[in-house]
C-alpha cells in the first residue's frame, strides 16, 4: 500500500511540474508555492541526511522512500520563479535568479541531478553510498543559496 502511494505521489509530481507555472494567479501564490515545496522536500531530504550524518538510526526503506520523494519534489519549485515573482510577499529571492536566469537554471538542474543521485544511492540500500549522495546534494544546495538566496526576508 505505502510503495502504491510512494508511485502515485511521484507520478503526481511529476504530471503537475509542467502546468504548474500557468495556475498561478498572482505572484504570491508561485511565490507560496515554492516556499512549500522547498519545506518539504528539505524535510524529506534533512531525514536521509540525519541518517547519513548518524543523527537518525540508519533505515534502509525509509532512506529510499525520503529520497524518492525528495527528488520528486526537486523540480517543482523552479517552475514558480516566472517573472513578477520577486515581489508579493517576504522571501529570501535575490534579484540575480531574473536578471542571471541562465546561471539560476544551471544551479536548479545541478540540485535536481544531485536529488536523482541521491535516490538511486538509496535505492541501494548501502548507507555508504547514501553519504556519498548527501554530500553532493548538500553541495548543490549550498551552492545556489549563496549565489541567490538572501540571508532575511525582503519584501
Amino acid at each position: 500500500m505505502k510503495k502504491l502511494f510512494l508511485v502515485t505521489t511521484c507520478a503526481a509530481a511529476c504530471l503537475t511540474t509542467l502546468p504548474a507555472a500557468a495556475q498561478f494567479q498572482k505572484p504570491e501564490d508561485a511565490i507560496k508555492y515554492r516556499q512549500s515545496v522547498f519545506t518539504v522536500m528539505a524535510s524529506h531530504f534533512g531525514r536521509v541526511a540525519g541518517m547519513a550524518q548518524g543523527r537518525i538510526p540508519f533505515d534502509a526503506k525509509a532512506a529510499a522512500d525520503n529520497a524518492a520523494l525528495a527528488s520528486s519534489l526537486a523540480p517543482l519549485a523552479f517552475t514558480a520563479f516566472g517573472a513578477g515573482t520577486d515581489k508579493g510577499m517576504p522571501n529570501r529571492a535575490t534579484p540575480d535568479i531574473w536578471s542571471k536566469a541562465a546561471a539560476f537554471k544551471g544551479k536548479g538542474d545541478e540540485m535536481v541531478a544531485a536529488m536523482a543521485k541521491l535516490d538511486a544511492a538509496a535505492k541501494t540500500g548501502s548507507l555508504d553510498n547514501i553519504k556519498a549522495a548527501v554530500g553532493g546534494v548538500g553541495g548543490t544546495c549550498k551552492g545556489c543559496h549563496d549565489d541567490f538566496r538572501a540571508e532575511k526576508y525582503s519584501n
